[in-house]
């Protein structure tokens, strides 16, 4: 999680930072702990507006999840670089795998930059 935390610091050297515990109002667990890096601004449909994370970092019993947030075309991250970055499954907006060794990092480094620049 450190070398992943340094790698993105990296891309986005002066970023906001969000540490999130995974509670919700109520104190109960509704995900796991995650490291938010950067500003995306989520657009509701009634026009309600929530900042948020751009991109996203999380560790579970399973591996670890990158999440690359506001890619409009939710098949280009699986399409760019899924067959690219080594042991990984990769959704929409998700990148997971279970160790760093499991990854090509320039590639997963690419990915990032590539959210990053589609937000601004």
């Amino acid at each position: 999680m450190q070398a992943l935390h340094r790698i993105i610091l990296e891309v986005m050297p002066a970023c906001k930072l969000w540490f999130q515990d995974g509670k919700n109002s109520e104190n109960k667990t509704v995900s796991n702990p995650n490291i938010g890096y950067g500003l995306h601004t989520i657009k509701y449909a009634d026009g309600q507006t929530r900042e948020f994370y751009q991109i996203g970092l999380s560790a579970n019993t399973t591996g670890i999840s990158v999440y690359i947030l506001g890619i409009k075309d939710k098949t280009y991250l699986a399409q760019a670089y899924g067959k690219k970055l080594g042991k990984a499954s990769v959704t929409g907006y998700c990148i997971k795998f279970k160790t760093l060794k499991d990854i090509n990092i320039e590639i997963l480094q690419a990915a990032i930059r590539y959210g990053v620049e589609a937000q601004n």
